[in-house]
């Protein structure tokens, strides 16, 4: 019986390696092959394979020297930063209304906030194009900025208030006794102990934008204007001077930064997502 059941563990083990290592192979099978077509000497990636005899890192040179690939990361990371930045304020004042002021239309609102999430944001291109329009704003970052801002209120919003709603109110009611005003409050008391799910917000909204098309395609229309994907698209889009090796190249470049984000603070990550969803 003993052996058994030892024999049904082991089995269980076994099986579990095998579909780990075959979910890590899953996951890095496509990063590989891409890797191994950004050193291919060709243009076309369809005649890759993983071991080429005459590999060459050209494409990484020519990507800053003879496009414009240096001033589209710096937009998407100018964007990005941005993006961030005024996401965290929007949210932060929204969660904190929500967490702790009583107001009429407060339930209202909230489940305004979780029917928008519903509606994907390619519904509103048209209406945001004209409004951006209207207002001087279209082919500028600070419309795309304003646009990735606006989408992530509602969604960040209720993280965060979940995340608001497990710090004891008895903090600020001691601080009321003290004299101390709801602005006060906020920044010397809640905003310090929210860092952990600022901090996951601030990454969310930061990434966004290295893979975001759509809208960034719509806004910016000058190229030196253009985001990391928009400029890659580029590469691929032409009917005559179709370039995926450079693509594959600037894939991997792009995704350079979003990774050593994640593997740097995936614990501060974690605990900002777990604490803000014990309660809602």
């Amino acid at each position: 019986m003993i052996r058994s059941q030892r024999f049904q563990s082991n089995l269980k083990l076994v099986f579990t390696y095998i579909f780990i290592i075959f979910m890590v192979l899953v996951v890095f099978f496509p990063v590989v092959w891409i890797f191994s077509s950004s050193l291919n000497p060709g243009d076309s990636l369809f005649s890759s394979s993983f071991f080429h005899q005459n590999m060459t890192w050209s494409h990484y040179t020519e990507l800053f020297q003879e496009t414009d690939f240096f001033i589209w990361y710096w937009n998407t990371i100018k964007v990005g930063t941005f993006t961030s930045l005024l996401t965290i304020l929007l949210v932060s004042f929204t969660a904190y209304s929500f967490s702790r002021l009583d107001f009429i239309g407060k339930k209202q609102g909230l489940m305004g906030l979780l029917v928008l999430q519903m509606f994907p944001g390619i519904m509103n291109m048209v209406a945001l194009y004209v409004l951006l329009n209207l207002i001087g704003l279209l082919d500028t970052h600070w419309g795309l900025v304003l646009i990735y801002s606006g989408g992530a209120i509602p969604y960040n919003s209720w993280l965060m208030k979940g995340y608001l709603d497990t710090i004891p109110r008895s903090l600020e009611e001691a601080a009321i006794i003290d004299g101390a005003s709801r602005w006060k409050i906020f920044w010397r008391i809640i905003f310090p102990l929210s860092l952990p799910i600022i901090s996951v917000i601030a990454i969310l909204n930061f990434i966004a934008p290295f893979g975001d098309f759509l809208f960034a395609r719509l806004i910016l229309t000058s190229q030196k204007n253009w985001t990391m994907a928009v400029g890659l698209y580029d590469f691929i889009s032409g009917q005559y001077g179709q370039h995926f090796t450079q693509f594959a190249a600037g894939a991997l470049l792009a995704a350079l930064p979003i990774t050593i984000i994640y593997l740097s603070l995936q614990k501060l990550m974690i605990g900002g997502l777990t604490k803000g969803a014990n309660k809602g």
